[in-house]
């Protein structure tokens, strides 16, 4: 581990420490690219797909995947500015980040409020859009709510995931700040302040009128995505491919289904009533332990159970996720891959939008019913959706206008 003084410029720390963080990995984007599908499926109303993603059969779900893989991002897209350019700079850097993620937010909510309302006034629904989002009080009253939305001190359900981004990225100058002093820094504040979140004191208003908290609170998140950040930075080492670690996070994972997951706890119960009856039992016991809101320690363990074994499975540098060969079923892997990469290398674009249809397709639904063809058709025209988001993102971000004919 590289350290250097308070007082040295980010720049004279050791060219090893930010190797690691300079070029893209392909196992990031793939996975990142899987959550946001996932993302979708989850906020699609009544989604009867949603009954088969990862959070029905275990404590961490694609939140943990979006924001462990945004901590290792962020070390690629902002950890190399704090050494090459000092810390003023770097945070600089992230700020204009901060300013763009607070914008995608304000926007998010503006133009899916507007989307209920428009539902609502046409009068050809029967239920409220807008009071199916809890968006009456909004509608109500919006002078205080409106104060609120720009202060986030009024964060909706829904609309939470980015405001608990936001606070972790301006968390992210502090810690490299204390990098200055050694990893153990970096390490001992972030534990330090999750440990403190478990107990409620770093909780955040959501709503004027209740005592409703935050849904994602950004001080217990932030373990999960400094440790991402840790990773991809090189100040932790990458795990060794180990069998007695694969099987403990096997074992791990399979025992902690019947109480990170009520579905599997109901097939239990269908099954052997008398170990549902054990697990009913201690299922209290775990609450805080798998909470979400302030991520509970078994979210975080489960998680990196997860993530080993993906880890594993993509092989050294991502190696297994890229197809060689001319055959059709390479090809075919080759076109998926990268797609699911595009998907995940846009992600912040690809949310916003997922977010928004995800409310539309649901409507859609409502209309035709949820029977197998008409899920099966939404589902794919929002995978195609966001797909299509993310080339297009990708078209902007080239800046074609400025190349040569």
């Amino acid at each position: 581990m590289a350290t250097v003084s308070p007082a040295s410029d980010f720049a004279q720390v050791s060219v090893s420490a930010a190797t690691p963080a300079r070029t893209r990995d392909p196992r990031l984007d793939f996975y990142r690219g899987i959550a946001m599908f996932i993302i979708l499926i989850a906020h699609i109303p009544n989604d009867p797909w949603a009954r088969w993603i990862p959070a029905r059969f275990g404590y961490s779900d694609a939140t943990e995947i979006f924001v462990f893989c945004s901590g290792m991002a962020s070390a690629i897209a902002f950890g190399g500015a704090f050494m090459r350019k000092g810390w003023l700079l770097g945070t600089a850097r992230v700020a204009f980040r901060i300013w763009q993620v607070y914008w995608a937010h304000i926007c998010l909510f503006f133009f899916v409020a507007m989307s209920m309302a428009a539902l609502d006034q046409s009068g050809l629904f029967e239920k409220s859009y807008v009071s199916s989002l809890n968006l009456q009080h909004f509608f109500n009253d919006p002078m205080p709510q409106m104060v609120g939305l720009f202060t986030l001190t009024y964060v909706p359900n829904y609309f939470d995931i980015l405001p608990m981004y936001l606070v972790v990225l301006a968390m992210m100058p502090l810690f490299m700040g204390l990098y200055r002093i050694g990893f153990w820094a970096v390490a001992l504040t972030s534990a330090t302040v999750w440990l403190v979140a478990q107990f409620g004191v770093l909780a955040l208003p959501a709503e004027p009128w209740s005592d409703r908290q935050w849904f994602f609170n950004p001080f217990g998140w932030q373990l999960l995505f400094f440790t991402g950040f840790a990773f991809m930075r090189g100040w932790i080492p990458a795990p060794p491919v180990s069998k007695t670690l694969i099987w403990a996070s096997v074992a791990f994972l399979i025992l902690s289904m019947p109480f990170g997951s009520w579905k599997v706890f109901m097939w239990i119960d269908g099954i052997a009533p008398g170990v549902a009856d054990s697990i009913r039992d201690v299922w209290p016991q775990t609450k805080e332990l798998r909470n979400k809101t302030d991520f509970g320690l078994f979210r975080y363990i489960h998680f990196l159970s997860l993530a080993y074994l993906g880890w594993v499975a993509a092989g050294e540098h991502g190696h297994r996720l890229i197809a060689t060969g001319h055959s059709a079923g390479a090809r075919i892997w080759q076109w998926l891959m990268a797609v699911i990469s595009k998907v995940g290398q846009q992600s912040l674009a690809v949310f916003v939008f997922s977010m928004a249809a995800a409310r539309l397709i649901g409507v859609g639904l409502d209309q035709t019913g949820r029977d197998v063809a008409s899920v099966f058709a939404a589902n794919l025209i929002g995978f195609a959706m966001i797909i299509g988001v993310a080339y297009l993102a990708a078209w902007f971000k080239s800046h074609p206008w400025k190349s040569k004919k």
